[in-house]
This record gives C-alpha cells, sequence and structure tokens, in this order.
C-alpha cells in the first residue's frame, strides 16, 4: 500500500524519488507512519495525501464533518485526551462495526487501541484534520466534565495546554500566592471554555467572590467561582500569560497570548479593567486553525447564495458586510474570499485581528502603537497591484474615502460596518462625509446580518405554535408543515439550553438603479428600506422566519436578535 501510494505522488510530480528515499528510512529509524512524515516534512499536503489515499486505497474519504453525529458509545468508552491525541473519532455506527474518521490512515497502532476500547471493529474513514478536532469539540461537549479528568488531561500532556511563557520574571511572580494551584484554575478554566465553545471567557469580580462567565453562541452564562481570596492570584496570572504591566492596577490594560490545546491553536485577546471590587479581565478566544467555511455553509437560502456568489465576481465596486459585534461579519467576509481566491488573483487583507490564516492570501495586521492604521495600509495595498482587497472595519471618513476610490479605479473592495440594517450603512458613509455621487457609483451591495442559535439536534420537539406567535415574525400558519415549528427541550449536550451552535440571517441590498436614485437624493434608510424590499429584498426578520419555518431556530431566538427590524 505503501509503494502504491509513493509511486502515484511521485507520478503527480508531488514528491520526488529522493523524499521516497528520505521517507522509508525516516519511517524505519523513529517509528512513525510514512503519511505522518509526508506531512511533517511538508512535502505533501493533507489534501492531496488523502485524496491519492482515497483513490488509490478505495477508502471512503468525507471532506465535511459538520452535520455528523457521534455514536455515544464512542464517547462514553473512548476518553477525550485519546481521541485528541490520535484525532480519531467515531461518524458511525451499523450492524457493531464503527466508522472511525482519522487523518493518519497508517496509524495501525492508534485504530486497534480504539477498537480495543470499544470492543468492536473499527472501518477507517478518511477526513481532514480540522474536520475532526471540531468534531471532537462537539461531540465531547457536556461529557468528560469531571474536574479529575480534564484536570489530569492538563497536567499529563503538555499538548492539551501549552501557554507562551518566555517571561523569566513569570517564575517568581506568584510564588507567594501558591503558584502550582493558581496555574491549574486559570487553565481549567481556560480549556472548559474552548472545550464548551466560549468566544469569550469573562472574569468579574465581585464582593464576595471572583465569578467567571462563559459567552456560548451570543448568551453568557456563569460556570465558575472563585473565592475572593485567590482572586489577585488569578488576575495576577492572567496578567502575566498576557505581558501586561502587573504593577499597574488602576488603568485599562490589553494584552496577548496564545496557547495550544491538543491540535488547536488558540489566540487569546486579553483586556483589564478596574472596577470597584478589582480589576476584571475578560478573554477573546480565537481558534486559529478553525475551519474557513465556505459561502454554502454560512446560512444563505438558495436564493442568496447564488446572489452573493455572483456579487463577489464582479471585477470592481465596494460590498459592505454589517451588523454589530460578535455578528459573523468576518466569517462572511471569509467565506467570500475563498470563493474567489485563486492563483490568478492577487488578494491582499488589512484586519484587526486577522482571525483566519487564508492559504493564497497575504494578510495586514493593523498596529496603532507602530503607525500602521486601516488608512495607511490600506494606501500602500494600493501600490501592491491588488485584484481584490479586504479592510476589515471603515471606521473613518479616510478610510471610506480610500475604499471608494480603490473601487472606482477597478478594484473589488470588501470591508465592514457598524450598523443596524442595510439601507442604514448607505446613509452611514454619507453621514461621515462621502459623498452620495461616490456612494452610488461605487457600493454594489450591502449584507446585514445576525447570529441566532441553532436548535439542539439532540433534544429537538416539535409544537403547535398559538397564533399570536406567528403574528409576531410575519408567518402564516399554511407555511408550516403539518402546522408546527420546532424548539430544544434541552439536554447534556446543549447544556441544558435547547440551542447548539449558530447560523446567520441575513438582509441582502444590492444597489440598483432605484436605490442609486435615493441615495443620490439623500433619501433616510427607511426610505431606501421601502425601496428595496418593493424590489424583493428579505429583511433580517423575514430571513429568520425562513429558518423557524425550516426547523433550525425559533420564533423566540429570531425576536431576540431582530428587536429593531421593524418596517
Amino acid at each position: 500500500m505503501r509503494r502504491r501510494i509513493l509511486k502515484a505522488l511521485v507520478r503527480e510530480g508531488v514528491l520526488t524519488e529522493k523524499q521516497v528515499e528520505e521517507t522509508v528510512k525516516l519511517e524505519e529509524e523513529s517509528g512513525k507512519s510514512f503519511d505522518r512524515i509526508l506531512r511533517d516534512k511538508g512535502w505533501v499536503t493533507e489534501e492531496r495525501l488523502l485524496t491519492v489515499v482515497h483513490q488509490k486505497m478505495l477508502w471512503p474519504y468525507e471532506r465535511s464533518l459538520s452535520q455528523v453525529q457521534v455514536p455515544g458509545e464512542f464517547t462514553d468508552r473512548v476518553p477525550l485526551a485519546l481521541a485528541r491525541q490520535h484525532n480519531l473519532v467515531a461518524i458511525g455506527l451499523a450492524e457493531g462495526v464503527f466508522r472511525v474518521a482519522t487523518c493518519e490512515p497508517f496509524n495501525y497502532h492508534s485504530m486497534d487501541e480504539v477498537s480495543s476500547l470499544l470492543d468492536a471493529e473499527v472501518q477507517p474513514v478518511l477526513a481532514g484534520k480540522a474536520e475532526i478536532s471540531s468534531l471532537i469539540n462537539r461531540a465531547y461537549q457536556g461529557k468528560g466534565g469531571e474536574q479529575g479528568e480534564i484536570l489530569g488531561a492538563l497536567d499529563g500532556d503538555d499538548d492539551i495546554v501549552r501557554l507562551d511563557e518566555d517571561d523569566e520574571d513569570s517564575e517568581n511572580l506568584l510564588d507567594d500566592q501558591d503558584k502550582g494551584p493558581v496555574i491549574r484554575r486559570v487553565n481549567k478554566i481556560i480549556f472548559d471554555g474552548y472545550r464548551m465553545r466560549a468566544s469569550d471567557i469573562h472574569f468579574q469580580p465581585y464582593e464576595d467572590k471572583l465569578a467567571v462567565r462563559f459567552r456560548i453562541d451570543g448568551i453568557l452564562y456563569l460556570k465558575d467561582e472563585v473565592p475572593k481570596q485567590y482572586q489577585d492570584a488569578v488576575i495576577t496570572r492572567l496578567k502575566v500569560m498576557s505581558k501586561m504591566d502587573i504593577a499597574e492596577r488602576r488603568l485599562p490594560q490589553d494584552g496577548r497570548a496564545s496557547c495550544k490545546i491538543g491540535d488547536a491553536e488558540i489566540d487569546i485577546r486579553f483586556n483589564s479593567v478596574p472596577t470597584n471590587y478589582g480589576e476584571r479581565v475578560v478573554l477573546r478566544l480565537l481558534d486559529k486553525t478553525a475551519k474557513v467555511f465556505n459561502l454554502e455553509d454560512i446560512g444563505l437560502s438558495n436564493d442568496d447564495y447564488r446572489l452573493v456568489s455572483r456579487l463577489v465576481q464582479y471585477q470592481h465596486g465596494v460590498i459592505l458586510v454589517t451588523g454589530p459585534t460578535g455578528s459573523g461579519k468576518s466569517t462572511t467576509l471569509y467565506a467570500s474570499l475563498s470563493k474567489i481566491n485563486s492563483s490568478a488573483i492577487n488578494c491582499i487583507t488589512i484586519e484587526d485581528p486577522i482571525e483566519y490564516h487564508l492559504a493564497g492570501i497575504s494578510q495586514i495586521q493593523v498596529s496603532a502603537k507602530k503607525g500602521l492604521t486601516f488608512d495607511k495600509g490600506l494606501r500602500a495595498l494600493l501600490r501592491q497591484d491588488p485584484d481584490v482587497m479586504m479592510v476589515g472595519e471603515i471606521r473613518d471618513s479616510e478610510t471610506a474615502r480610500i475604499a471608494i476610490q480603490a473601487a472606482l479605479t477597478g478594484h473589488l473592495v470588501f470591508s465592514t460596518l457598524h450598523t443596524n440594517d442595510a439601507p442604514s450603512s448607505v446613509t452611514r458613509l454619507l453621514d461621515i462625509g462621502i459623498e452620495p455621487y461616490l456612494v452610488a457609483s461605487s457600493v454594489i451591495a450591502v449584507v446585514a446580518q445576525r447570529l441566532i442559535r441553532v436548535i439542539c439536534p439532540e433534544c429537538r420537539s416539535d409544537y403547535e405554535p398559538p397564533q399570536d406567535e406567528l403574528e409576531m415574525i410575519g408567518i402564516d400558519r399554511a407555511q408550516l408543515r403539518d402546522g408546527l415549528i420546532f424548539l430544544g427541550m434541552g439536554c447534556e449536550r446543549c447544556i441544558e439550553t435547547g440551542y447548539q451552535g449558530r447560523t446567520a440571517i441575513y438582509e441582502i441590498l444590492p444597489i440598483g438603479e432605484d436605490v442609486r436614485a435615493q441615495i443620490v437624493a439623500r433619501a433616510g434608510a427607511s426610505r431606501i428600506k421601502e425601496v428595496a424590499v418593493e424590489k424583493g429584498m428579505r429583511t433580517l426578520r423575514q430571513d429568520g422566519a425562513r429558518k423557524v419555518v425550516e426547523g433550525q431556530s425559533t420564533i423566540e431566538e429570531v425576536l431576540r436578535v431582530t428587536q429593531l427590524d421593524i418596517m
């Protein structure tokens, strides 16, 4: 099998004969499987290798595991640490045989170990490492939460949580505060936050305790409480990790750190502010190895998908994505860039921060301390002969003017704004001083969006809604299948919330002739919205209603995130 695969890679020009000889030699000396060696050396991409194995071995290859449910027998019998260590997870069970996804198909030892734990036969299925890691996170959420197991994983394997600690002073800072248990407690909190898909972790001091809250799917949940006597030690530990000044307690500070949890690389942004009961610290978790979504996966309806796919193929113009902080704007922009990214296009971004790393695209990090702001960076980008540019955010008139001039001179520009809906983005540009004729001639579309929670598939149940609920969201009972909609009852998997994960609802405003006329006439956002709706634009609430009818979310959730979407 090894020979067939290596020969195929040589024939395709991926490997040289010399690299094959070195691979075979290293396999004999190190005991590692040859596929692991090829990836570690960077000679073959994971996608190429798995494709060749699929073609030559006829093993199934699942390119996406986003809709897969892991059998409960697997999570009950296989420890989380082992699943992470071997990058293995079951994706199906039939007639006593487990279908197990793996990105290292020739690591037979790991398959045998899992087979022994399951006391059953296992059948390998090829899948990408990122897909497997993401599925493991979902499968073990709510499981393995016993403190002893998690702390054992933290202490026993450096790959579970490894924090940057290159500051030598950190060794002595917590000696008086019983350093070991404090680091252990903070690591456990960060591990729990990542495992439960938290986007933010809040350390909030009260008079008698330090509360720890996780923001999961946009909602804050109280998850832990630290005794008041350990508050200073925990806050100091967080400041040491993020390279903040531990002696400064009167002013806000920002910091950052990186850690490794299993195979995931997490970038953590820290912010501290002084309060009446001590310093409050908030951590923003950014998974740098998270999968970049495709346009097909971000919640667009079929019509909206076709519309956006056409818009991102334009050669010039400005496409704006708008919504509040944490509404998924960056994800939509990255998905759009992924759709058009190719070797024939020069695509450059300037962001703050860089949330995902995109292959083949040059990404620039804004740094105010170094003098690299959005407007200065954007000017520099124009001298890099770009075809497509992404500006993380239009914050002022200077950045807006440069972006619009770039669009008018033959570039496609993606950017974001903070407004409540799509028509308001147009008036926002006018408010910051951009002339109406420039907006009308450069902006080709505005996409407003919100994130809504998705009903947990494990505890999903149907019910017949009362008429007043349907009227609140604008649903006709005739639209419902059997007159029923769905909600989550709450279970261990979804932390008793009834929801697991999020999807987006959209309001897409193409700038056609009718809307351009309103912009030039300086019409208000409400008038532009009326014209757009007449031309077929679906509002945020209407798109949310569609997701309720399809059984993805609930009326309550849609109303929560579209409170201002009233005609």
